[in-house]
């Protein structure tokens, strides 16, 4: 591709200057032939820097796919026990195959440690004159209990008071997902969320509320199936002003 462009490049030159002696053309005149070669080689020169990095990223994908594959088979080995040691039959039909569909759930659902906030983001933080509240209710949530590890389920909904920085909506939700896809208990959960939200726009005030259903009080021990459990964690303003405290309040019930 590149000789190709740089043939083309000097034909289009020797064209222009053909042009200029034979019919005197003013260089003004020509210099669209010489900047479209200039162009040219500039997009060549731009789609083997893009080619580079996509090689690179394919490199690490190819790296974190063998890592992932050498966890695989180690987790599908502890569950193909678990299976065993529970009375179960691993090698019948119906379970032959169960121990690597649960270990690659089991990556899936803790897919949260091998993200980080500065990834999420990705440069989604803008400057904006924006002093009223922002919020996003009723993000879902999936997770699991580091007790039991079996999943509690629900929403979550976020609210912060600007200081002249605001975050890409969508990436509220995102960082639910990196916190919840991991092992967790609800109120770490809560306050985490609203400290990653506080370190990347440093907003004058931050509301986190999640309302969750815990499988470890329905499919055992009290096994109280309609039981809610809400976490709240309030910073700055919100946590100060009782004023503020209630908008955001208001505002999530709606």
């Amino acid at each position: 591709n590149k000789v190709l462009v740089y043939l083309l490049e000097r034909t289009l030159r020797q064209s222009a200057v053909e042009a200029i002696r034979c019919v005197n053309l003013s260089f003004v005149q020509v210099n669209p032939f010489i900047t479209m070669a200039d162009q040219l080689h500039s997009d060549s020169d731009s789609t083997a820097q893009n080619g580079n990095a996509k090689k690179q990223q394919d490199a690490t994908s190819i790296v974190e796919r063998r890592q992932r594959d050498h966890l695989l088979g180690e987790m599908s080995s502890a569950y193909k026990s678990v299976i065993s040691m529970v009375g179960e039959n691993p090698e019948r039909q119906g379970l032959k195959k169960t121990p690597e569909r649960a270990a690659k759930a089991m990556l899936f659902f803790t897919k949260g440690y091998d993200e980080t906030i500065d990834d999420v983001l990705n440069e989604a933080i803008f400057d904006e004159d924006h002093d009223e509240m922002v919020v996003v209710k009723d993000i879902e949530m999936f997770s699991i209990c580091e007790h039991h590890m079996v999943p509690f389920i629900g929403k979550v909904s976020i609210g912060y008071l600007p200081n002249k920085r605001v975050l890409g909506i969508s990436k509220l939700a995102r960082i639910v997902e990196i916190y919840s896809r991991r092992m967790q208990v609800q109120e770490r959960l809560t306050k985490q969320i609203a400290m990653a939200i506080t370190k990347a726009v440093q907003p004058n005030g931050v509301g986190v509320v999640v309302e969750a259903t815990h499988m470890c009080m329905v499919m055992r021990g009290v096994q109280k199936i309609n039981a809610v459990t809400v976490t709240s964690t309030m910073l700055g303003c919100l946590r100060d002003d009782p004023k503020s405290r209630e908008e955001f309040l208001s505002l999530i019930k709606k």
